[in-house]
């Protein structure tokens, strides 16, 4: 039964498995550090796969144990006590859809946007890159970083305004990136 069981923990992490490297690389800034990270990670999950209940979100499952080992880790530990912004009075500015914002991420250059990716908050950076890389829905994110929903989504539009900002202050862009000249 023990291989049945190890048989089931391949079939459902291998093809997580690239998607765990870059949310690691996202995270630690650092290669190397990603590997060790993802490597640790799917220990861990290994370990508690008798803990993961079957029928419930096994992707959710496994980049919570991913985060964790990251902000167990020197690099997690130094972000984590970096001074985080404030999230009150955001509740209502969550972007949807195909925003101006997105178009501007879209079309800018890939560099540019990593930079500002990169400076964001880390608690921003998380629910974007799952979001918007990962391609997460907000409930899985939600039960990845243990957050209400409501929160992912304020976040994830504080996050989005800030990316364009840095690009449109980068870019030398105008406000109204939407509308024609």
């Amino acid at each position: 039964m023990s291989d049945l069981h190890n048989k089931d923990f391949e079939k459902l992490t291998v093809p997580l498995l690239d998607s765990m490297y870059n949310f690691a690389c996202w995270l630690s800034g650092d290669a190397d550090e990603a590997k060790d990270l993802v490597q640790e990670a799917v220990v861990k999950a290994l370990k508690g796969f008798g803990s993961f209940n079957a029928g419930t979100n096994f992707r959710a499952w496994i980049f919570r144990i991913l985060r964790n080992t990251f902000l167990t880790s020197k690099t997690g530990l130094e972000r984590r006590n970096t001074v985080q912004e404030n999230e009150e009075g955001f509740e209502d500015a969550v972007a949807s859809g195909d925003t101006p914002e997105l178009a501007l991420i879209r079309q800018a250059d890939s560099e540019l946007v990593q930079e500002a990716i990169g400076k964001l908050p880390a608690n921003f950076q998380e629910v974007l890159l799952l979001v918007d890389i990962e391609e997460m829905k907000y409930q899985e994110v939600a039960e990845t970083l243990s957050i209400p929903i409501g929160t992912v989504m304020s976040r994830l539009a504080r996050a989005r305004k800030q990316v364009r900002d840095h690009i449109v202050q980068a870019t030398g862009a105008k406000k109204t990136v939407g509308a024609k000249s």
